[in-house]
């Protein structure tokens, strides 16, 4: 009874919290806090609100803060002037003022504090990206009555709690028009991010114009896009755009590895050719040339995943490499694991592995954690929420931070399919939380593959950040692809593994009736759980905390559903989970009539639900070059699931071979207009129904 109220306290709950922020009035506003993404670090909420009148001034002490005035127009559309000082009033005035207070020195150039008065606001901070950072969490404390503006009052201090925060696209391997980079880059800023890792170069092509070295472009060179590349044009442009964000571009030229385009369009085998070290010097020459070191401190080289002889360069390659950057004053980027750079103690290191370590003496990025490309958008937020960054709460000069990496390895037919296939929208918002504000939990690994116990705060924590961040989807990603909807209240109880044998059609005892226990072979198999979650992994592919020891078998899960009237709903269910990397792992993909090729299955009121009808059944898992498109269940048309009225079982089969990739299912249903998908109202879950 106690876990079923909970369960109802806690639907009704997010439910409140939806209407308060879907309601546009200050009664609604003042019964609770705006939903802050990412958390601010210090803050105390009024329950008055500014209003703001006519003849609304900004009065700024520094100039350079163009963006930050047109931001402020945009939602103060009464603003009439810009000051550098008021000295009649203080009313009906926006007020930024420069503060060299030993504060704000010590929390660096972002930090900032927000006074939201009912007749003014305030903000403080050292440096224009300050008064930037500022404005974003104004933007949320924002809402209209009417289509009037008005701001929750309340007092913020504010800083990060690490250097960079970062975010990476590959464009090597699938390009991307500038124009959906801004897209993202827009998201970044409005997140509080401040990198964005643009990764240049991969085997399928060269993407930055050379005009040193015109061949580079050429579309023989590439494998996939053809012809699709950056002028130096737009390149400088993305770097501007990102500046104005207080962003910074890090571009990567990923050498000598992943280095095929660049070998086909100078005609040479090896990476060890005498010609690879004078072009690259003068690629990274030209490069810096592009853009000043104030706007581009950072270069990338790469130097990961060597795997072939004829990838291996000079053992005066690399280092010669970053002397090169050196004479332009750029900091060196390279992966680890990498090729170790000789004579290099300067290097930052990221981290992209589990075999990664940051080196003695180098300062370090984490990567480890955060690849976008294999996370489903369930699990995958709880593993980006708990990641402690560098493995602390919160970053120094060795632990600069974290960026968060979409390498959506495989070709795509479209550009937007990046962003389909990937969780990357509600990845960016959960992960800056993270980045910004910091993971507290010490013990965080336990929860990167199961939610915490619910009794607990770190499970509440997570709750607040799901309502915060279901929100954001509905405030600001209409109609931009955002797959989650919440699932923290989602109970499932699991049973087995039972032995299959090999066999992952055999069939066991609950799939004929539920009971507390079962003897099979000798052998008695209980319940165990709750475990909670939209995706659940009884054992995870990169090794994380689980709840199941063994290799293989056949493992059943089991929750109840209440529906409030009988209903067709949409569903999203899936098994194992495809990485869109390295082809379709895991595979063959299943053939017609197959969740999965391991024969998982799913029954609602002991009703069989087929599977989809597959557009491309049975496909080898070296496939890459065949592009992806309904494999996972976020991005195919869902499943269609009928509910009775009250109680409904859902029962899942879930065996598993050791040859398979991915251990998990998943089951949520949603509703769904156009490619915006939200919670079904008045649906209810439980362990013990009829209570």
């Amino acid at each position: 009874m106690k876990r079923w109220c909970k369960d109802l306290f806690a639907f009704f709950l997010v439910v409140g919290l939806y209407f308060c922020f879907s309601i546009n009035g200050a009664f609604a506003q003042k019964r609770i806090a705006p939903a802050l993404i990412p958390s601010p670090q210090k803050t105390v909420w009024s329950d008055e609100f500014y209003k703001p009148a006519k003849n609304i001034r900004i009065v700024i002490d520094q100039p350079g803060n163009e963006l930050v005035v047109k931001q402020l127009q945009e939602m103060i559309p009464d603003i009439v002037s810009v000051l550098s000082d008021d000295k009649n009033t203080s009313r009906n005035v926006v007020k930024f003022k420069i503060d060299s207070s030993l504060f704000f020195k010590t929390k660096g150039i972002e930090s900032y504090s927000l006074s939201v008065k009912k007749n003014s606001i305030e903000v403080r901070a050292i440096h224009p990206a300050g008064f930037f950072r500022a404005v974003q969490t104004l933007k949320q404390l924002r809402s209209a009555n009417s289509e009037k503006a008005f701001f929750r009052c309340c007092e913020i201090v504010d800083w990060p709690a690490f250097p960079m925060r970062g975010f990476m696209q590959d464009v090597g391997r699938n390009f991307m028009s500038v124009e959906l980079l801004k897209e993202q880059i827009d998201v970044m800023a409005a997140y509080k991010y401040n990198v964005f890792h643009l990764h240049l170069t991969d085997n399928p092509g060269w993407r930055l114009e050379s005009k040193l070295y015109p061949e580079l472009k050429d579309s023989a060179t590439m494998s996939r896009w053809p012809g699709k590349y950056y002028t130096q044009k737009d390149f400088v442009d993305l770097v501007n755009y990102c500046n104005d964000r207080f962003i910074t571009l890090i571009p990567e030229f990923d050498i000598p590895g992943h280095s095929e385009a660049f070998r086909k369009a100078f005609s040479i085998d090896s990476m060890r050719d005498p010609r690879v070290k004078p072009i690259l010097n003068n690629l990274v020459s030209e490069l810096c040339a592009l853009v000043p070191v104030d706007k581009m401190p950072f270069i990338h080289l790469g130097t990961d995943e060597v795997w072939n002889s004829w990838e291996q360069g000079s053992a005066d390659l690399l280092p010669s490499l970053l002397q090169t950057a050196k004479l332009y004053n750029r900091k060196i980027v390279v992966w680890r694991p990498g090729q170790l750079v000789s004579g290099d103690s300067t290097s930052i290191t990221q981290l992209w592995s589990s075999n990664g370590y940051p080196l003695q003496g180098h300062s370090f990025i984490d990567s480890r954690l955060n690849y976008l490309n294999h996370l489903d958008p369930f699990a995958g937020m709880t593993q980006l929420y708990f990641d402690r960054i560098c493995g602390a709460a919160k970053g120094d000069s060795m632990r600069l931070g974290g960026i968060l990496c979409c390498w959506n390895d495989n070709l795509v037919s479209d550009e937007s399919d990046i962003l389909r296939m990937n969780p990357v929208y509600p990845g960016m918002l959960v992960y800056s939380e993270s980045a910004w504000a910091g993971q507290s939990a010490n013990d965080g690994e336990k929860y990167l593959a199961v939610l915490p116990d619910p009794e607990t705060c770190v499970y509440e924590a997570f709750q607040n950040m799901e309502s915060r961040l279901c929100i954001h989807r509905d405030l600001y990603f209409q109609n931009k692809p955002f797959p989650y909807v919440r699932q923290s209240h989602i109970p499932w109880k699991l049973i087995g593994p039972f032995n299959h044998g090999g066999n992952t059609k055999a069939a066991f005892p609950v799939e004929d009736s539920i009971s507390e226990s079962y003897v099979h072979e000798g052998k008695t198999y209980n319940w165990w759980g709750p475990v909670f979650g939209g995706t659940i992994f009884p054992k995870h592919f990169f090794g994380y905390p689980a709840p199941v020891a063994e290799n293989e078998g056949t493992i059943y899960a089991l929750t109840y559903v209440y529906s409030p009237i009988d209903q067709e709903l949409d569903a999203w269910i899936g098994f194992h989970g495809w990485s869109r990397s390295g082809g379709r792992r895991g595979g063959p993909f299943p053939e017609q009539g197959q969740w999965h090729n391991t024969n998982t299955k799913i029954w609602i009121n002991g009703i069989e639900i087929a599977p989809p009808i597959w557009n491309n059944p049975g496909l080898a898992a070296n496939s890459e070059e065949i592009p992806f498109s309904d494999e996972d269940y976020f991005y195919r048309a869902p499943s269609k699931i009928a509910l009775k009225a009250g109680w409904n079982k859902v029962l899942l089969k879930v065996p598993f071979e050791a040859t398979s990739w991915k251990w998990m299912f998943t089951f949520v249903p949603v509703k769904l207009d156009g490619i915006n998908v939200s919670e079904v109202e008045g649906l209810l879950f439980s362990l013990k129904p009829g209570l």
